[in-house]
């Protein structure tokens, strides 16, 4: 057998390794249902821990309500509170509040959280964070809803 040959029968055999190797990566590569299951399976468990960190801020800061968000934005929780100043300028109506938010299932196969926080009438952050299905890590996600919780309440403790 000469060299010519040869070659062509290391090729054919890395074809045929690199076909397995596909096969293989296909059968282990998730369906839209696995990715929708997964996504599912994340979103209870944040949404969860959004609802227990932002039923928190009502006990720090009188006056928040405290809502829980189920729909086509998202779910999660926000809290909010209305305040009125009366001075010699007249009446002054001010608004607070922060919503984070775990975002609906897209083909894009990501997990994504959502915050968005307004301080007396002025959007102070918006933040967002996403993970791929495949590589999502629920502790990195706690982590980043525990530091927007924690930025609002001190941005709006340094406000009043």
């Amino acid at each position: 057998m000469d060299f010519d040959e040869r070659l062509q029968k290391a090729i054919a055999r890395g074809e045929k390794v690199r076909e397995a190797q596909e096969r293989e990566a296909a059968g282990r590569a998730l369906t839209e249902e696995e990715f929708k299951r997964l996504h599912s399976a994340l979103r209870l468990d944040l949404a969860d821990h959004i609802e227990k960190c932002l039923q928190k801020l009502p006990d720090h800061f009188p006056g928040f309500r405290w809502e829980s968000i189920v729909g086509d934005r998202g779910w999660g929780a926000a809290c909010s509170r209305d305040d009125v100043a009366l001075g010699d300028g007249g009446r002054r109506n001010w608004y607070s509040r922060l919503e984070v938010t775990v975002r609906p299932y897209s083909s894009a196969h990501v997990v994504e959280i959502a915050a968005k926080g307004t301080i007396r009438n002025k959007e102070v952050f918006a933040r967002s964070q996403f993970q791929k299905l495949t590589e999502s890590d629920v502790h990195s996600l706690r982590d980043a809803v525990d530091l927007w919780v924690l930025e609002y309440a001190e941005k709006y403790a340094s406000a009043k």
